[in-house]
């Protein structure tokens, strides 16, 4: 599989995890309104109104995009989504942009390309670009870049075959 993920590193003072500080990286409103919009999407049957959603809180979302019943992306982050036409984001995935640890906090875009399957209970973290074509099995971590035309299967995950 392609490398690394491309992710900004921001310190905390020493002492603190980051998370303690996490009113001080976005604002608290702004996460309560993400997290109401989000949370109705997750649940709603309706694709294009949970594309139109996510469109407001800033994710690109390409035409035929395909989010299934509890999806869920990144409530710190929307706005470093994007997700290329024709995708299909399978049941209960998790789209993350953010990462909080101990002595830092990370953030980074998500791009997943054109005509992508992400299988059932998948994790993408923070700062994967994902190729046109590629299919992520069930239960996937995807926690490096993953080729155009590949299947990829495992936590973490690792390509099980070309397309």
């Amino acid at each position: 599989m392609a490398g690394g993920r491309r992710l900004k590193v921001y310190k905390v003072p020493p002492g603190k995890n980051s998370l303690q500080g996490w009113s001080d990286i976005v604002s608290p409103i702004r996460i309560i309104v993400n997290f109401a919009v989000i949370y109705l999407a997750k649940y709603l049957p309706f694709l294009s109104v949970k594309n139109w959603l996510y469109r407001r809180l800033g994710a690109r979302i390409g035409p035929g995009v395909s989010f299934a019943l509890a999806a869920v992306i990144d409530v710190f982050y929307p706005q470093l989504i994007t997700v290329g036409d024709d995708s299909i984001i399978g049941y209960n995935c998790t789209i993350l942009c953010h990462e909080f640890l101990i002595g830092e906090y990370r953030t980074g875009e998500v791009v997943i390309g054109k005509e992508v399957m992400i299988g059932a209970n998948s994790t993408i973290l923070p700062g994967i670009i994902i190729g046109d074509r590629a299919v992520i099995a069930a239960g996937a971590l995807v926690s490096r870049d993953v080729p155009s035309d590949v299947m990829v299967a495992g936590v973490p995950a690792g390509i099980i075959k070309a397309l």
